[in-house]
């Protein structure tokens, strides 16, 4: 059984990997890159209307310089599944090292992921419950709701430049939120009766309803444009991952169920 897990997760890890590179260069990383224009003052964002025509408009010099100094504001984070990057002193590294620190990001991010999920196979089986390819495919979406949807709820994926509140308080809501989602999704899919019902919907709900460390007031140098874009394009790219790894892993699973065991 040991065997069986660790093969469905490199395999689907690998997969899920491939596809969050390839998602994330083709859909995300641009707007990443916008928003560190803006961050670094590069670009500045002016909160007027635009012009009917659409045509690029210049700003003045302390516009611009105001655009600057709001951009050196410490502090952002982003989603789990994006690579993290440093604006302080020293060079900044090339297009060719950053893509590929990146793409390594994801290939550890989702062969860990991977590694999660058939772990719930593996318990599910000891429940007596059989794991196909259409049943990992919704444990994928469950796994995509439970690490990147609710937790993006309350502490939705954040440009560079976007301030947020403390780092040690956030992790710990993402975590508690991730946790009770899947303890809750796992309730319903497989609960018998009305109390494990009610307790699913309240670990559903509690961390919403004590709701994500936050900051007074709104803040980001960024259009809210770019932001929204962004952070729905995170979501979608990790809902695609997710579906993909989860009937990868599924359809591993299965077809090692269907192995003699004198050959496995």
């Amino acid at each position: 059984m040991i065997q069986r897990m660790l093969t469905g997760a490199l395999v689907a890890g690998c997969a899920a990997w491939l596809l969050a590179a390839v998602l994330h260069f083709a859909f995300v990383q641009k707007y990443i890159l916008l928003g560190e224009e803006y961050e670094t003052g590069a670009a500045v964002h002016w909160a007027g209307i635009a012009p009917a025509t659409g045509a690029a408009h210049s700003h003045d010099e302390a516009t611009a310089e105001a655009g600057h100094d709001a951009a050196e504001a410490e502090g952002h984070s982003h989603d789990g599944a994006e690579a993290a990057h440093d604006h302080g002193g020293g060079e900044e590294p090339s297009s060719f090292t950053r893509n590929l620190w990146t793409t390594v990001f994801f290939g550890l991010v989702y062969v860990a992921y991977a590694l999660i999920l058939v772990a719930g196979f593996g318990l599910a089986r000891t429940y007596g419950k059989m794991i196909t390819a259409r049943e990992g495919l919704l444990w994928g979406i469950a796994g995509f709701a439970a690490f990147q949807l609710a937790p993006a709820m309350g502490l939705a994926p954040e440009l560079p430049g976007t301030l947020a509140a403390d780092l040690g308080e956030r992790q710990l809501w993402w975590w508690g939120t991730a946790a009770s989602t899947a303890i809750g999704l796992g309730l319903l899919g497989y609960g018998r009766s009305l109390v494990t019902a009610a307790i699913a919907v309240i670990l559903l709900a509690a961390p919403h309803v004590i709701g994500a460390p936050e900051l007074e007031g709104f803040s980001g140098v960024a259009p809210p444009e770019v932001s929204a874009a962004f952070a729905a394009r995170v979501l979608g790219v990790g809902l695609a991952v997710w579906a993909l790894m989860g009937w990868v892993a599924g359809f591993v699973w299965a077809r090692g169920a269907d192995t003699p065991a004198g050959t496995r």
